[in-house]
């Protein structure tokens, strides 16, 4: 599976919420999530685990852009999971947790993430399908990025994985 992908800071999220409303997106849910990164020799891994839902494995591929990007991905179940990635724990890189509000708008999930230890973040996926091919995605990923301009910061290259290490990396150097 695919989506197209565009992720930012998210500098006022009572404002996110009103331009929500104001596109017409559906509001879904407000989701407690866990993912904990895996080690893996290409691609990333997380499993997700979330308040009332079925545990979840992720494997996806990405380029670290900070425009919206194409992502391939495969969600698999646990069992599935055990299948393609053996039954021997993997070497865990990290945890991420976030409350995340989903907000729906045809093919695009929109979310407003609130990360424990990194902050508000904003983001969009846009799946790809027959109906929803890559171009008329980023078109919408486009139009959804004008219409919540004046409530985002800085676009994000990388995954809230990513940063969590980057945060420990700089902890972690020395003050001269």
């Amino acid at each position: 599976m695919h989506n197209v992908e565009y992720k930012a800071e998210l500098r006022d999220l009572e404002m996110a919420r009103a331009a929500c409303r104001a596109v017409g997106a559906a509001f879904i849910a407000t989701l407690e999530q866990t993912d904990t990164y895996f080690r893996v020799p290409s691609g990333r891994l997380k499993r997700r685990e979330c308040v009332g839902e079925p545990t979840e494995w992720i494997f996806y591929d990405r380029s670290n852009e900070s425009r919206p990007r194409l992502s391939s991905f495969t969600i698999y179940s646990d069992s599935q999971a055990r299948e393609r990635f053996g039954v021997n724990p993997l070497p865990e890189l990290v945890q991420v947790r976030k409350v995340r509000e989903l907000y729906l708008l045809d093919n695009v999930r929109i979310h407003l993430d609130e990360v424990e230890g990194l902050g508000r973040f904003f983001e969009l996926e846009a799946m790809v399908s027959p109906g929803f091919p890559v171009p008329r995605c980023h078109a919408a990923v486009d139009r959804l990025r004008a219409s919540f301009g004046q409530v985002l910061g800085e676009a994000l290259s990388v995954s809230y994985a990513d940063l969590i290490i980057l945060e420990r990396e700089s902890a972690d150097q020395p003050v001269d």
